[in-house]
């Protein structure tokens, strides 16, 4: 069949973004201030960025030729960007359940949202954060709570050494310390 003959669309655009998978059970932890992060951004999507773009896309439509006016198409584009975000936070914050670390203030054994840091069998000492699949952060030394090193130090305490699985093979780790953001007055 020539290639005349099928149908394109703007699908390829709406390709949906799929949520990064979570651990049987579907919780979705999250922090309070993570949460309040996230409901911002849809907030500021829905009730800013998003009347905006539909502004330009008005105002272009109304030019007249669609097919050649960059503001009309690259408008529309970034309108479905915007409604697909928009999708995916909602689905996201419906899903999430606000886990406060606070609550394990004072506690040497690692729970969610806990700040532990770590040395490995070369004696190179690493911190990181457990938070949520949404609000971690790699670059500033934060991690999901199920990646593999996460999962290694849940419910472990200070002093424990641990059996971390990496591609390289078997670490043993030994936690610390471990440190908890003080209860809000």
């Amino acid at each position: 069949m020539s290639k005349a003959f099928t149908r394109e669309t703007d699908s390829a655009d709406d390709d949906e973004v799929q949520l990064p998978a979570l651990p049987a059970g579907g919780r979705n932890y999250i922090t309070p201030a993570g949460y309040a992060r996230l409901r911002a951004e849809l907030m500021d999507l829905i009730d800013n960025e998003r009347p905006k773009v539909v502004e330009v896309v008005h105002w272009a439509a109304s030019n007249g030729d669609r097919s050649e006016n960059g503001d009309y198409l690259y408008g529309k584009k970034r309108l479905r960007e915007i409604d697909r975000r928009i999708r995916f936070l909602t689905k996201r914050l419906e899903i999430a359940e606000v886990t406060d670390p606070s609550v394990h203030h004072g506690s040497d054994q690692v729970f969610f949202g806990a700040t532990v840091t770590y040395a490995d069998e070369a004696g190179v000492e690493r911190t990181i954060t457990i938070l949520g699949i949404d609000e971690a952060d790699s670059a500033q030394g934060q991690v999901s709570w199920i990646a593999p090193v996460a999962r290694t130090l849940l419910k472990s305490r200070v002093g424990d050494v641990l059996k971390l699985v990496t591609p390289a093979g078997v670490d043993e780790i030994e936690v610390l310390a471990v440190s908890y953001p003080a209860p809000a007055a």
